[in-house]
C-alpha cells in the first residue's frame, strides 16, 4: 500500500499557470464594463442604420430617385397646375381670415408647401392655407392686435391699418412659429398615435362651428362696413348684434358684388360636381371670379366711385426672412397648442384616408414633424400656419396627382404670381374674395 499525500505532494495540490488558470476558471469583470457594452451596442451606428434614419426623416431622398417619371409625370404637372390655381385665391382669403394683408396667404402657400413635399410622407394631400386654421390665427391676431389700438389721434373715426397690419403679422408669425415647435416636439416623442382618439363627433362640431366663425367673419366684407371683433366669451352673439346695427350703414356696391359672385361660384360649382366625369380638369371659377372683379373694380373704379374696400398694395418679390418676436410666446402659447393638435388631426385624417385608398403607407409621426417644419421655417417669411385643405386634395389627386411633385409645381404656380404677377390683384374688391362653397363643405366631410 502507498502512503497517502504529503501536504506538499502536487497530486493534492497542483499547480497551474495564468493560461491554464483563465481557460478553467475565466476572471468575471467588472459590471460597470457590461453597463458601457450594452451602452455602446445601443449608439452604435452603422452606414446602413445611418442611411435609413436619413432615408426616414427626409422620405424625398427615398422615392424621388425611383419616380417613374413616364407614368406620373405628366400627371403630376396638370395637378400641380390646378392645385396652383385654386392656391391663389384660396390664399388671398384665407389671409383676411387670419387678419393678415393678402400677400401674406400667397407666402403661406409657397414655403411651407416646399418644406413638406421634402419632408412629408403622403403623396396625395395638398398642404397650405386652410379656412378653420385661418379662422384660429384670425381670433388670435385680432385679439391681441384690435383695431380699437391703432385708431388716429384725432380721427377716431379712422384706423391705422399699416401699424396694425404690421402688428398683426408679427403676432401671426410668432404664433406659427410656437405651432411649428410643438408639432416637432410631439413628433420627436411618438405623439401621432393620440389622434386616433380624437372622436368623429369632436371633430366634425368643431369645423361646423368654426364655418359659422368664418361666415359672420366674412359678412363684414360683404356688407361693406367696420365692426371691431375680438375673442371672448359670447364675442360671436356680440358680432352678430354688432352686424345688424351696421345693417343700414351697407355700402350696396360691396352687397351687389358679393351676391353675384357667390351665386357664379355657387353655380359654376354646381355644374363641375355634375359633370365631373366627362371633365378632366374643373372649371376654376374662383380664379375666373378673381380676374373679372379685379377687371371691372380698376375699370369702374370701385374703390374712389363707390367706397368698396379692395385688397390693396400686394408687393412683388420675396422678403427676407425675419426672426419672429419671441416676447409674444406667452401670449400665444395656449393658443399654439391647440392649433398644433387641430392641423395634425385634419391632415393625418386625409393622409390616411388616400393611403388607404391608393395602397400606401405613410408615417404619422414623420407627418407631425414634416407640417412642424414647414411652420417653423413659413413663420421666418412671416407665414401664417398652414393645415391641408381637403378641396384641394381632392383636385390634387382626381386630376392626375401621384406624388408631392404636384405640389411642388403648385408651389412654382405661386412663386410666379408672387415674383410677377402679384400686383395684377390690387385692386380686386375684398368681398370678391371671399371662401365659396367650395371650401365652406369640406368643413363637414
Amino acid at each position: 500500500m502507498g502512503h497517502p499525500p504529503s501536504p506538499g505532494d502536487p497530486r493534492k495540490n497542483p499547480i497551474f499557470n495564468e493560461a491554464e488558470l483563465e481557460e478553467i476558471a475565466p476572471r468575471s469583470r467588472d459590471s460597470r464594463f457590461h453597463l458601457l457594452d450594452g451602452v455602446r451596442s445601443k449608439f452604435r451606428c452603422s452606414g446602413t442604420i445611418a442611411k435609413s434614419l436619413l432615408l426616414k426623416l427626409i422620405p424625398i431622398l427615398y422615392w424621388l430617385p425611383r419616380y417613374p417619371v413616364k407614368e406620373w409625370l405628366l400627371g403630376d404637372i396638370v395637378s400641380g397646375l390646378s392645385v396652383g390655381i385654386i392656391q391663389l385665391p384660396q390664399g388671398l382669403a384665407y389671409a383676411l381670415l387670419a387678419g393678415v394683408p393678402p400677400v401674406f396667404g400667397l407666402y403661406s402657400s409657397f414655403y411651407p408647401v416646399v418644406v413638406y413635399t421634402i419632408f412629408g410622407t403622403s403623396r396625395h394631400i395638398s398642404p397650405g392655407t386652410f379656412a378653420v386654421i385661418s379662422v384660429m390665427v384670425g381670433s388670435v391676431t385680432e385679439s391681441l392686435a384690435p383695431s380699437d389700438n391703432f385708431l388716429i389721434p384725432g380721427n377716431e373715426s379712422m384706423t391705422d391699418t399699416v401699424a396694425r397690419d404690421a402688428a398683426r403679422v408679427q403676432v401671426a408669425s410668432a404664433l406659427t412659429l410656437l405651432v411649428g415647435i410643438f408639432q416637432i416636439l410631439l413628433g420627436l416623442v411618438q405623439f401621432g398615435f393620440v389622434v386616433t382618439y380624437l372622436s368623429e363627433p369632436l371633430v366634425r362640431g368643431y369645423t361646423s362651428a368654426a364655418a359659422v366663425h368664418v361666415t359672420l367673419s366674412q359678412l363684414k366684407s360683404i356688407l361693406g362696413v367696420e365692426i371691431s371683433q375680438r375673442s371672448y366669451p359670447l364675442s360671436l352673439i356680440y358680432t352678430f348684434i354688432g352686424l345688424c346695427s351696421k345693417l343700414p350703414q351697407t355700402n350696396i356696391a360691396s352687397l351687389l358684388t358679393g351676391v353675384i359672385a357667390i351665386i357664379v361660384m355657387f353655380t359654376v360649382k354646381f355644374l363641375n360636381e355634375k359633370y365631373n366625369s366627362k371633365i378632366r380638369m374643373p372649371i376654376p371659377i374662383e380664379l375666373i371670379t378673381l380676374i373679372v372683379a379685379t377687371g371691372i373694380s380698376y375699370g369702374v373704379n370701385l374703390k374712389r366711385v363707390y367706397g368698396v374696400d379692395i385688397v390693396g398694395n400686394i408687393p412683388t418679390g420675396l422678403k427676407a426672412p425675419i426672426i419672429p418676436s419671441t416676447d409674444l410666446f406667452a401670449s400665444v402659447v395656449g393658443n399654439a397648442f391647440a392649433i398644433a393638435v387641430v392641423v395634425y388631426a385634419f391632415t393625418i385624417s386625409l393622409v390616411k384616408m388616400f393611403a388607404v385608398k391608393h395602397g400606401y403607407n405613410v408615417d404619422s409621426n414623420q407627418e407631425l414633424i414634416a407640417l412642424g417644419l414647414s411652420n417653423s421655417f413659413g413663420s421666418f417669411f412671416q407665414c401664417f400656419t398652414i393645415g391641408t385643405a381637403m378641396s384641394r386634395s381632392l383636385v390634387q389627386e382626381s386630376t392626375g396627382g401621384n406624388s408631392q411633385v404636384a405640389g411642388a409645381v403648385s408651389s412654382l404656380v405661386i412663386l410666379i404670381i408672387i415674383l410677377k404677377a402679384g400686383e395684377l390683384f390690387e385692386s380686386l374688391p375684398k368681398v370678391s374674395s371671399v371662401p365659396s362653397r367650395r371650401y365652406w363643405r369640406q368643413w363637414s366631410w
